[in-house]
């Protein structure tokens, strides 16, 4: 596939708003690559990392390796991740801390049109499929609704396979890799390492999501090749349940202190907007709606580049 600066720079772009989403614990940069309409090549290219890689490199050179990863491609995606996390991970931090609302009525919208969006890729709809779209669902709401460890850790070997753990919900719409590291009480010590530039524990958090990655995009892909139309329901009911994450309202029935001593949401279930006093109910539809548009301008724009 020949592309021009141009493309590069888009590519980079897309990774930056999947970095953005995420930072979010509730939000799916894999979502993110999906509606954006790199999602497959993602996959392509990732699992194209393998032992036949450095057979190449070794009879054919640099060049052909380097062409067989699609090299290129990831390259861009990746400083564009990189870039979006350590750039906005202050600032997507304060919106959590003072403007949660707003901050997860945009996501809400946009998940919600990523819904749609997926499910019209399923070119054949039966049983089967709509018990898998229904199980997917179940499964994601389930996940939502679990409690995150109280105790944080931030021990090397934790933190590397927190990271495995995590990066195979990231690259799966709908399942916010963010959130598992809330759950297993790795996301506060990561994005302290990223704010406070910790290269080493970043280090470690990197080499346990290339292997995470490398592992499950194996998986991915070969469920795209053979079962397609499965797969994507399954995708598709996991983004359905993990709205209950991003719902902007919540009420927090249990707190907990963190290292820093200011106490914090420990667990949360969804209400209506009406249970609150100022639940910038306008403001938060707003926000919805151009979250929501966002998704459509995406998919047009997608149609008319096809």
């Amino acid at each position: 596939m020949s592309r021009t600066i141009k493309d590069f720079v888009v590519i980079g772009l897309k990774g930056m708003a999947m970095g953005a989403a995420d930072v979010v614990p509730g939000v799916s940069g894999g979502t993110i690559a999906f509606i954006s309409g790199i999602y497959e090549e993602l996959l392509t290219s990732i699992s194209n990392v393998n032992f036949s890689l450095l057979k190449t490199l070794k009879s054919d050179g640099i060049k052909a390796a380097w062409k067989q990863v699609n090299g290129s491609f990831l390259l861009s995606l990746f400083v564009g991740i990189f870039v979006s996390i350590v750039s906005l991970a202050k600032a997507i931090k304060w919106m959590l801390e003072n403007e949660p609302i707003l901050l997860w009525s945009f996501f809400f919208g946009l998940v919600l049109a990523s819904v749609i969006y997926i499910a019209k890729q399923i070119t054949k709809w039966n049983l089967l499929t709509f018990v898998l779209l229904i199980a997917g669902a179940g499964l994601a709401f389930y996940i939502t609704t679990l409690n995150p460890l109280v105790t944080e850790n931030s021990s090397p070997l934790f933190l590397f396979l927190a990271a495995a753990l995590a990066i195979c919900a990231m690259i799966l719409p709908g399942i916010s890799g963010a959130f598992i590291l809330v759950l297993l009480g790795a996301y506060k010590p990561v994005l302290a390492a990223v704010n406070n530039r910790d290269f080493t524990s970043i280090a470690i958090v990197g080499a346990g999501a290339v292997v995470g990655l490398l592992t499950f995009s194996r998986v991915l892909k070969w469920l795209f090749t053979n079962f397609k139309n499965y797969t994507l329901a399954i995708l598709t009911g996991f983004i359905i349940g993990s709205l209950n994450k991003i719902w902007p309202w919540k009420e927090t029935l249990t707190w907990r202190t963190n290292s820093h001593g200011i106490d914090v949401p420990l667990n949360q279930k969804s209400v209506s907007p009406f249970h609150f006093e100022d639940n910038q109910l306008l403001y938060a539809i707003v926000l919805a709606i151009v979250g929501f548009g966002l998704i459509l301008l995406l998919e047009k724009l997608a149609v008319k580049k096809d």
